[in-house]
């Protein structure tokens, strides 16, 4: 009866050693999947000391259709100047920096490209930069004889990115001061999540018509050294999402984990009853 009783001991001992062993083993492997590669969740890996030469000629971006400008003329003569002052009413959406919707009003590129700017009539804005705006306008207001040494200034008032993706808060970002980096872009919309793809961000642009794409890739310093460092109006920045979200989100998963448990269950009962 001794032995009896031992030899059936002895199976049931091993099978539960088997469990506890395999199981340790394919837990340890999950975390190892699950962890991921550290150098690709963090910015700029090996960057030591260095300069990197600014790129400029991205800063000053032509004009488009759509765009809405603030232009205002000041000159010695005061009382001229105001009839510069009425402007075409119109407003458009967006999120300034604290996230709220921001109106604009001011003048509207149209369709056709053109301005309509008080006593000049028509000036086909679209493909200037505000340099070359403001420097026509400026020639005009003088050889009509309209203002003494006219001072004419031009603004943005929609001047906006859209940051879309795995960020905390995708949106699109109106910026007062025209002039946004894409770190800062990311900054604005709460940066990136656990999950993103920092090796291939996508930044999508339009000018003239024709839209661009290209891809960024976060984990290396080729940012600083890119004419993409500072966006233009109307970028749009797509934070990918990595594998290890697109896995969270199928059911693959799930159904692995109840067959793992039901095959655990099994091999239990087996060894219990046996």
């Amino acid at each position: 009866m001794r032995n009896k009783n031992r030899q059936v001991l002895i199976p049931r001992f091993l099978v539960l050693n088997y469990i506890i062993k395999y199981t340790t083993i394919f837990l340890i492997a999950l975390q190892f999947l699950s962890c991921g590669n550290v150098k690709k969740a963090t910015y700029f890996n090996d960057l030591g000391d260095a300069q990197f030469t600014e790129t400029v000629e991205t800063l000053e971006p032509v004009l488009q259709k759509n765009d809405i400008l603030s232009i205002t003329v000041s000159s010695l003569n005061v009382e001229a100047a105001e009839m510069f002052d009425v402007v075409n009413k119109t407003s458009s959406q967006g999120v300034s920096f604290s996230g709220k919707p921001l109106p604009a009003s001011g003048y509207l590129i149209d369709q056709d490209g053109y301005i309509q700017f008080p006593f000049i009539g028509a000036i086909m804005a679209a493909g200037l930069t505000k340099k070359d705006l403001r420097q026509y306008i400026t020639k005009e207001l003088i050889i009509r004889k309209l203002l003494l040494e006219p001072i004419v200034d031009i603004r943005y008032l929609n001047f906006k990115v859209s940051v879309l993706g795995e960020v905390k808060n995708p949106s699109v970002y109106v910026i007062p001061n025209e002039q946004v980096t894409l770190l800062e872009a990311l900054g604005l919309a709460g940066d990136m999540t656990i999950y993103a793809k920092r090796d291939n961000v996508v930044l999508i642009s339009e000018q003239n018509g024709i839209k661009t794409t290209k891809r960024i890739n976060l984990n290396t310093d080729e940012l600083f050294t890119s004419p993409n460092y500072y966006l233009k109006s109307n970028d749009i920045v797509y934070v990918q999402p990595n594998k290890r979200k697109m896995r969270s989100t199928s059911t693959t998963p799930q159904w692995l984990g109840v067959i793992i448990g039901s095959l655990s269950l099994m091999v239990i009962t087996i060894a219990t009853f046996r």
